[in-house]
């Protein structure tokens, strides 16, 4: 599970780095950075969606607040 998790985070941080860098390189003439943050979106609802899936499914406990 925490393997799944963290290449979600890696390919969320790889989409921000790349729309950044779209940002800075094509000044806003294309749609990439605009895509690239599309991804970025997606990935993290797909992450939170699956997230509480593996819960409800009982792949993961909630330990609350300690």
């Amino acid at each position: 599970m925490r393997i799944i998790v963290a290449i979600a985070f890696i390919g969320i941080l790889y989409s921000l780095a790349s729309a950044l860098f779209f940002l800075m390189r094509d000044k806003g003439k294309t749609n990439r950075t605009v895509n690239a943050l599309t991804a970025r979106i997606g990935l993290s609802v797909m992450l939170f969606l699956f997230v509480l899936f593996a819960h409800w499914m009982g792949w993961i406990q909630s330990t609350g607040l300690r």
